[in-house]
C-alpha cells in the first residue's frame, strides 16, 4: 500500500509496517531549483536547507558529515527532541539562501546553526507519520476548545513534530489574545508541548495553499518566502482600475504580483513629460489619461469627449514650442498612432468572432379564413377558394382570346 504525506511516498506491507520512504520532487510547497548543480563546487558546503511541513523550512549544519543529497529525509536537532524533515537544497544554494535570509550574517561557516542527526530510519519515520495523522483531529478539537473559552482567535494550522512531543499551533487573531488558559488546558488533553505562533493573512494564504484567479499556483504557496508590501500606489502607477475584487487575492489583501511589473513602469514613466495641459491653435487641450509602455498620452479639450492621441516625442516638442510662445495645430496623424491589437503573427483580431449576422425574414403565409355559413369545416373554404381561383384564370383566358 502506498501512503503520502508531506511530499513523500510511504510503501508499507500487509502488516502496517514500513518497506520504504522517499520524496517526490515538485511535490510540495516552496520548491527550490538548483541552479548550481551542473557547476563543480569549490570547496565543501556544510549548510543544508531542511522543509518541514508546508512553507516551515530551516537550515541545518551537517557537522557529522553524512553524506547526503536532496530528497533524503533526516532527523534534525530540535527544541526538545528530534524533528523529521526532508533535504530540499544543497551546497552553494543553500548558503546562499541562508545568507540572504540573515543579513547580519557576514560569514556562514561561523554562524550557531542546530545539527542534522542522521538519515531519519524506519522506527522515525513510522512515528513520524503518526503525528502527522494526529493533525486534522487535533486542530478540529483545539477549535472547540477555544470557541469554549471565547476566544477571538482562528486556529489555522498545527503542525506535529517528527517525535510526536511538540506541536506548533498557528493561529490568526485581529487582536491580542490571552491564551494562557488555553494551552494549560490544551497540554493536559494532548499531552504535549504547545507551541502557539501568530501568522498573518498572507502566511494562511500560503500555508493552505489553492488556485489564483491566474490559473496557476499561489505564489506564496509555490516560492515566496518573504511578503513585500503592496501599496495601492503600484495600481496607481500602472493605472489599473480600482476594483477590490480584482485587485484582492485569496487573503483579501492586495495580489503580491501588482508589485512584479511595478519597477518596469516606473522606469517609464521617468521618461514621460511632465505636463498637464498644451496651447493649440485649436485652444488648451488637457491630459485625460496615458499608455504608458506605448508612450502615448491623450489629450481632449475642456468639454469635450473627442480625444487625441499623441506620441510622447510629439508631446515634448509641443511643451518646447509653448515654452517659445510658439503654437501649433493639434490633428490626428493616423501614421504616427498603432493603437491597433496585433497577434505576434498580425494577422489575427478581437473581433475575428464576432460575425455579422444577417436577419432572416420569414414570410408568413395568411392563416385561412372560414366563411361563417359553412359550418366548421375548414377544408369547405379551402375548396371554394380554389374553385372561384380556377374560374377567374378561365375568364382571363378567355379576355385574351
Amino acid at each position: 500500500m502506498l501512503y503520502w504525506s508531506r511530499g513523500c511516498v510511504t510503501e508499507t506491507g500487509q502488516n502496517g509496517e514500513t518497506i520504504s520512504c522517499r520524496a517526490v520532487k515538485n511535490c510540495h510547497k516552496l520548491t527550490v531549483y538548483n541552479w548550481l548543480r551542473n557547476i563543480p563546487a569549490d570547496r565543501e558546503y556544510d549548510i543544508f536547507e531542511v522543509r518541514f511541513k508546508n512553507t516551515r523550512k530551516g537550515f541545518y549544519r551537517n557537522v557529522n558529515h553524512i553524506e547526503l543529497k536532496e530528497g533524503d529525509i533526516v532527523a534534525v536537532e530540535a527544541s526538545p527532541g528530534h524533528d523529521i524533515g526532508i533535504i530540499s537544497s544543497l551546497g552553494p544554494v543553500a548558503e546562499i539562501k541562508f545568507l540572504k535570509s540573515n543579513p547580519n550574517i557576514t560569514d556562514a561557516k561561523t554562524a550557531d546553526l542546530k545539527k542534522i542527526y542522521r538519515i531519519a530510519r524506519t522506527v522515525d519515520i513510522e512515528k513520524w507519520q503518526e503525528a502527522v495523522a494526529l493533525e486534522y483531529t487535533t486542530m478540529i478539537r483545539s477549535r472547540k476548545i477555544a470557541s469554549s473559552l471565547g476566544l477571538n482567535m482562528k486556529i489555522g494550522d498545527i503542525d506535529f513534530q517528527g517525535d510526536k512531543t511538540k506541536a506548533i499551533f498557528y493561529y490568526i487573531a485581529d487582536e491580542r489574545v490571552d491564551f494562557r488558559e488555553l494551552i494549560k488546558i490544551m497540554a493536559e488533553t494532548f499531552k504535549i508541548r504547545i507551541e502557539m505562533r501568530q501568522i498573518g493573512a498572507r502566511q494562511e494564504a500560503g500555508q493552505i495553499g489553492g488556485i489564483g484567479p491566474c490559473g496557476r499556483e499561489l505564489c506564496c504557496a509555490q516560492w515566496m518566502r518573504n511578503f513585500i508590501s503592496v501599496s495601492t500606489n503600484s495600481v496607481r502607477y500602472q493605472e489599473i482600475s480600482v476594483n477590490p475584487l480584482k485587485l484582492a487575492g485569496q487573503c483579501s489583501k492586495l495580489k503580491c504580483c501588482l508589485n512584479y511589473e511595478l519597477d518596469t513602469y516606473l522606469d517609464a514613466w521617468d521618461t514621460l513629460p511632465k505636463v498637464r495641459q498644451i496651447e493649440t491653435i485649436n485652444g488648451v487641450v488637457f491630459l485625460q489619461k496615458t499608455d504608458v509602455l506605448k508612450g502615448i498620452m491623450y489629450f481632449s479639450a475642456a468639454g469635450s469627449q473627442q480625444m487625441f492621441p499623441i506620441p510622447v516625442e510629439k508631446v515634448r516638442e509641443m511643451v518646447d514650442l509653448n515654452g517659445k510662445g510658439e503654437k501649433i495645430e493639434l490633428y490626428i496623424d493616423s501614421s504616427e498612432i498603432d493603437s491597433g491589437f496585433k497577434s505576434a503573427v498580425g494577422e489575427d483580431s478581437l473581433t475575428r468572432f464576432d460575425k455579422s449576422r444577417k436577419k432572416r425574414k420569414n414570410k408568413k403565409k395568411p392563416a385561412a379564413r372560414n366563411n361563417p355559413g359553412q359550418g366548421n369545416n375548414p377544408g369547405q373554404g379551402n375548396n371554394r377558394r380554389r374553385e372561384n381561383g380556377n374560374g377567374k384564370q378561365k375568364k382571363s383566358q378567355e379576355q385574351k382570346k
